[in-house]
């Protein structure tokens, strides 16, 4: 096993399952296409499991931990192989691989098993940079864009750390660092539903320094993220506009 960080990591596996999210799947099926392509392209078979729905993150975050527990027992068991689940989202990976075993640890048995599951959880960017080292070779004409990882993606899976490993292996595209990248957008799950104008204000901060790094666009690994900040650059009529990360990857290194 090779070792990051105070997680060790597996040898190149045969075979993964993809856990697409609920926004991928619902709003851009494509980064969860993309996301396999990039797998597969390593040598990598990739299973989906059709019943897969939320991780359970909304309602754990808004303080329903009945509710949450229900969601998360649904994903539990759709996984039954010993293969690495990958996740295109660092929050939905974090819930699953941190707070799994918590919602569960009053049940011996189902303790056993979010254990183990979450022992097999990987975020996108962190399973192409540590289990398959992936050496990507940009095709794509000079660029500058800016990151921006949510604020559990970070906290929890150190998501912004593999993702500027990647960006700096393409080298047509600088990376515009900008004044506000380890702030939340504003997003938050239910965050933004329940509280509407704080939501829009923190999002609105998030879309100025983007604009102000002079960036020709923004990459995330969040969809949810980047659904709110399009949604608040679309309202104001900037010209920026985000893509998921899988997505960007995959264009920037197809011929």
């Amino acid at each position: 096993m090779a070792e990051a960080g105070s997680r060790q990591y597996p040898a190149k596996p045969a075979r993964v399952y993809l856990f697409g999210t609920c926004l991928i799947d619902l709003f851009r099926p494509d980064a969860g296409l993309d996301a396999v392509r990039l797998i597969e392209r390593e040598g990598v078979e990739v299973a989906y499991p059709a019943d897969q729905t939320c991780c359970g993150q909304p309602a754990h975050s808004s303080g329903f931990p009945e509710q949450a527990r229900a969601v998360a027992l649904a994903q539990l068991r759709l996984f039954p192989e010993p293969w690495p689940v990958i996740v295109p989202s660092g929050s939905c990976a974090g819930m699953m691989r941190h707070h799994y075993p918590k919602i569960f640890a009053d049940d011996p048995a189902l303790l056993r098993e979010a254990e183990a599951l979450a022992e097999r959880v990987f975020e996108l960017t962190e399973f192409l940079c540590h289990v398959l080292r992936v050496r990507l070779s940009d095709r794509g004409t000079p660029t500058r864009v800016a990151l921006h990882t949510s604020c559990a993606a970070r906290r929890e899976m150190g998501t912004h750390l593999h993702a500027r490993e990647l960006l700096e292996q393409l080298a047509g595209v600088e990376l515009a660092v900008h004044a506000h990248e380890a702030e939340c957008c504003g997003f938050g799950g239910t965050f933004s539903l329940r509280h509407p104008a704080i939501s829009s204000a923190m999002a609105a901060d998030k879309v100025e320094a983007l604009l102000a790094s002079g960036a020709e666009c923004f990459v995330s690994a969040d969809c949810g993220c980047m659904l709110n900040l399009d949604h608040t650059l679309e309202r104001r009529g900037d010209r920026l506009c985000g893509e998921h990360l899988a997505s960007f990857l995959w264009r920037r290194t197809t011929a």
